[in-house]
């Protein structure tokens, strides 16, 4: 139609269609473009577009040419055409509606498109550069974080290896600290332990103007810094609160020592180097934590050490006193045994004495002198014999006594009187008893137990004398302390063992004669008196104990 042949004056292609696909007008650049078609569908179905129809079964409605057709406002879209040699070119859809007639403008954007593409290659490869970049700097930096590493790892096991290599924390200490001095040039370095008021410098390494055991305290600033875990780095005039400042500045590194969330001290280091703390933080968290446990361990090595060293004098002590207690339960089995014994001996006594009490009645009777005379004898005899049993029976009782388990005083005159009594069977005839009893007042103390120990004394002194010998017991009161000597003239103790008579087990008295109890118990029963007992003695001379016992 020539009323729309104004449109070839257009550089741009311009078809107009009238109603759904009647052609109606193509101007000169449409037609030099486009290749002549005959059916609009042909050349409808060559454009495309990102645009899809929603639920439509129509297939023309897949083409932008035929979606601006049956549009019933003006519509525009980008859209792309494959020509029949396979080329792709961009154009910018604008339909205008006219009545009947769809006017359809194609703008070339094919240039600006393919500049777009171009720029969004251009920032792909541009951020890919930019990664490459990236990763080849990070490529370095792991390059040097890998060697400071290695450094860090090379030292860290060097001190990990010194710290395990020994359990005396004054070592441990000393060889962190110099492998530290050294790595960060510090003049002086030094560990404190916590204590309640601040700290207190253990040991020191390089300059020595303070000493150890000496207390020293930071300002709230970095103690709150230590206390949340971070190390403190700073320069500063002063090494910590109170102390004589320096004359320059120097770079000070407080390092805070943990174990299991508790701070136990701090490593301070001093340097006159100005650096810049990196990869050393690491470095020095890593000891730190390592110096903790290791002093942990080392304490724990200590004490355990000490445990086991008190453990076996605790065992050593067990053993004697378990064999005391043997004895002990001996000595009240005994006292049950003589308490029952004692009963049942004073009833036949009662009886005879009775009998013995009428027969004394009878015999003035008798009128036969010679008679007379014959069982008053008798008579006699039996009143000493009863008067015998019954001294001998109360001595036991008062020897075994089982209620005196509290302190009590007593007249230790009267103790060794009591004792000299039971072992009379060991004296008579053989020994002769020296007393030189001095005054003595009322002593405070177990006396059973007090008794146990003269008997061990005496009957050891009686079985060291072979035939005829004497026995001199000597008791005195001086300064407030009883003190008791039992002398005697028999063989005698060799000098290499008198320092393994007080050992439980040892005896000199053979298989089955002696248990190597007795002066071992003794030596307990005077310690638990707060007494002392000697002994000195010569070979072929004879032997003397010496007691002493502090009165209350």
């Amino acid at each position: 139609m020539k009323k729309f042949d104004f449109f070839n004056q257009y550089r741009d292609p311009v078809i107009v269609i009238r109603n759904y696909e009647e052609v109606v007008f193509k101007n000169n650049t449409f037609c030099r473009v486009f290749q002549r078609f005959g059916d609009i569908r042909k050349f409808a179905h060559k454009m495309n577009f990102d645009m899809c129809p929603m639920d439509s079964e129509n297939v023309d409605l897949f083409s932008p040419v035929f979606q601006a057709i049956v549009s019933k406002e003006n519509f525009f879209a980008r859209v792309y055409y494959i020509s029949s040699s396979n080329e792709t070119s961009y154009y910018d859809l604008t339909a205008v509606k006219r009545g009947v007639y769809t006017i359809i403008f194609l703008v070339d954007v094919s240039a600006d498109v393919l500049l777009k593409n171009n720029e969004k290659e251009s920032a792909i490869y541009k951020d890919k550069l930019t990664k490459l970049e990236e990763e080849n700097e990070e490529l370095q930096k792991i390059r040097q974080k890998a060697q400071s590493q290695a450094f860090r790892i090379a030292l860290i096991n060097k001190v990990s290896n010194i710290i395990r290599a020994s359990m005396d924390i004054s070592m441990i200490l000393n060889s962190a600290l110099k492998e530290l001095a050294i790595m960060f040039g510090c003049f002086r370095a030094y560990y404190a332990s916590s204590s309640e008021n601040g700290f207190c410098i253990e040991e020191i390494y390089g300059e020595k103007n303070v000493s150890k055991n000496t207390n020293i305290n930071f300002d709230n600033y970095v103690m709150k810094q230590l206390n949340a875990g971070r190390i403190s780095i700073s320069y500063s005039l002063m090494e910590y609160v109170a102390a004589e400042p320096f004359k320059q500045s120097v770079l000070r590194i407080i390092v805070p020592v943990f174990h299991l969330q508790k701070m136990i001290g701090v490593l301070v280091l001093l340097s006159y180097q100005k650096r810049e703390l990196n990869e050393e933080i690491e470095i020095l968290d890593a000891v730190s934590s390592q110096l903790g446990n290791a002093i942990i361990r080392a304490e724990l090595y200590q004490k355990n050490a000490k445990n086991v060293k008190e453990l076996k004098n605790a065992l050593e002590e067990l053993k004697e006193t378990q064999l005391q207690l043997i004895n002990s339960e001996k000595m009240a089995s005994l006292g049950q045994l003589v308490a029952g014994v004692a009963h049942e001996i004073n009833t036949p006594v009662a009886s005879i004495k009775s009998n013995n009490a009428i027969i004394s009645k009878l015999i003035s009777r008798i009128e036969q002198d010679d008679l007379k005379e014959m069982f008053e004898q008798v008579n006699s005899i039996d009143q000493e014999a009863i008067q015998r049993i019954s001294n001998i029976v109360v001595s036991l009782k008062k020897f075994v006594r089982l209620d005196e388990a509290e302190l009590q005083e007593a007249n230790i005159n009267k103790e060794l009187d009591l004792t000299l009594d039971l072992i009379r069977h060991e004296i008579k005839n053989k020994i002769e008893i020296e007393k030189d009893y001095g005054e003595l007042p009322p002593i405070k103390c177990y006396p059973n137990m007090l008794n146990q120990v003269f008997t061990n004394i005496l009957v050891n002194a009686c079985q060291a004398i072979t035939e005829q010998g004497r026995i001199k017991i000597t008791t005195n009161f001086v300064d407030g302390k009883l003190i008791v000597k039992i002398k005697d003239n028999g063989q005698g103790i060799a000098k290499e063992n008198l320092n393994k008579i007080f050992t439980v087990g040892y005896t000199t008295k053979g298989v089955g004669v002696g248990t190597g109890l007795g002066l071992a118990i003794s030596q307990k029963i005077i310690d638990k008196h707060n007494g002392k007992i000697q002994v000195n003695s010569e070979v072929g001379v004879g032997t003397e104990f010496v007691i002493t016992i502090k009165s209350e």
